[in-house]
């Protein structure tokens, strides 16, 4: 997760937002652990790794190691982690082999994230790693949010599809995520973008009362169910497949 959105004391491990949303990785997890022993976890551009460290938490043993990947980790917590089953770096490994490579809305942060990419696909041997991605979705929905956390786009299906086959990945499934939740947060985006005076230092992203939060957590858990289907619309672009 971005870590401007913990500085807006944003929770991943009760909020709405981050408890639906791992819902579909851990289910793509689950179904590509049922044709290998065991996976290694890449999370790029992992923040506070709170989705590769839930993935550990819920497979155990069948999690060989978890490569928390960000520029922003300092020399004292890479040094704190280095050998461990759980190991903040700098850069994606050399070497990529039975892997889950992860990326959570990590790709419009780059101003060219055809190259992170390719840059992946050239340390991954061929045929046997996976990947999931995620992506902020609709231009419509650009607004302030975009701004503060540094998005250089948001993507559709076919954006997200054509970058990934330049890239030459092996793409399994496309879709949108909180497709239910879309006219809300656009109606929300849209008078966002009326106001004058606007903090551009904060993203929308925020906490919520405890009725709201669950209310919005049974809403994005429903549309999690049938979101594998969702080709229309939505608040977020996912795709996953084999790199």
């Amino acid at each position: 997760m971005d870590l401007r959105e913990l500085e807006n004391g944003v929770n991943p491990d009760n909020h709405w937002y981050y408890q639906s949303k791992i819902q579909p990785l851990i289910a793509y997890t689950r179904k590509v652990l049922q044709k290998v022993p065991s996976l290694t976890i890449i999370d790029v551009g992992s923040g506070s790794g709170f989705f590769a460290i839930n993935l550990e938490k819920a497979f155990g043993d069948k999690i060989k190691k978890v490569c928390l990947v960000d520029i922003n980790y300092t020399p004292e917590e890479i040094a704190a982690t280095k050998g461990k089953k759980i190991e903040k770096m700098l850069y994606i490994p050399e070497r990529i082999e039975n892997s889950l490579v992860v990326m959570m809305d990590v790709l419009e942060h780059l101003e060219d994230d055809l190259k992170m990419l390719q840059d992946i696909k050239a340390n991954s041997v061929p045929a046997s790693n996976h990947f999931f991605i995620t992506v902020p979705a609709f231009y419509s929905l650009w607004s302030n949010h975009d701004v503060s956390l540094g998005h250089y786009r948001r993507y559709k299906i076919d954006t997200l599809n054509k970058v990934l086959n330049e890239a030459k990945y092996n793409i399994k499934n496309t879709y949108y995520l909180y497709g239910s939740l879309f006219p809300m947060i656009w109606t929300f985006r849209k008078l966002d973008n009326l106001r004058k005076n606007k903090d551009t230092s904060k993203s929308n992203m925020q906490s919520f009362s405890p009725v709201v939060n669950k209310i919005l957590y049974s809403i994005s858990s429903l549309d999690m169910k049938v979101a594998s289907m969702n080709k229309m619309f939505g608040v977020t672009c996912l795709a996953e497949g084999m790199i």
